[in-house]
């Protein structure tokens, strides 16, 4: 047989695919603890971090990076552009972009103003909208695509189910403020151990208003 033609890969990636894999490995040990476990640990755990980011933010009070987003993080846009592009007849079957990816960009905005005062209840909140997102995309655009993957309605819906829970996972257990990664809930501000007086906090830059839309 032939050789497949490999994927084409983009260097680029690898710390976006990197920071995935912290995101995965977490979501793997997850499931031993029940939800409600889960989020009493997440609050226990946050109730520190957040009342870090509330100081900061009573210092400086609009964020001080433009908004940005690369679609659904962890490698999920990334990763689903190079597979679309990669295979065969992949770009017309599934588009270049996840069907969902507004719904991050959404998500992205959410944890780009994410306010440290009543923090918790606020990323959870911007959690389940993300979730409740996919899950819409999914009755909405559902027949389609089990159209062009050859599924049936109802395995399409389960899929989709699956996909909408690890998401909501992986944005619980990554997500959290202070943690100096990319995507932390209120990543317009710098990371919380990066400011430690007031020196520090009018070297920020305010957005513009085009950067505020």
């Amino acid at each position: 047989m032939p050789k497949a033609n490999p994927i084409p890969y983009n260097g680029a990636m690898t710390d976006t695919m990197r920071r995935g894999w912290i995101v995965l490995l977490l979501c793997l040990c997850a499931p031993r603890l029940p939800a409600e476990g889960l989020e009493q640990a997440l609050q226990l755990v946050e109730s520190v971090q957040m009342a870090r980011l509330a100081r900061l933010q009573q210092r400086l009070p609009l964020p001080v990076r433009p908004f940005a987003s690369d679609g659904c993080s962890g490698g999920m846009s990334a990763g689903w552009s190079v597979f679309a592009r990669g295979l065969p007849g992949a770009r017309e079957r599934i588009g270049e972009k996840p069907p969902w990816e507004p719904c991050c960009v959404a998500h992205d905005r959410a944890y780009w103003q994410g306010r440290g005062e009543d923090g918790y209840r606020r990323r959870l909140a911007a959690d389940r909208a993300l979730r409740r997102c996919v899950l819409d995309t999914a009755r909405q655009q559902g027949d389609e695509w089990a159209a062009r993957l050859g599924l049936s309605a109802d395995e399409m819906q389960r899929l989709m189910q699956q996909v909408a829970e690890a998401m909501y996972l992986a944005v619980r257990l990554g997500g959290g403020p202070c943690t100096g990664l990319p995507w932390r809930w209120g990543h317009g501000w710098p990371p919380c151990g990066e400011v430690d007086d007031d020196q520090h906090m009018t070297d920020g830059r305010m957005p513009s208003p085009e950067e505020q839309t």
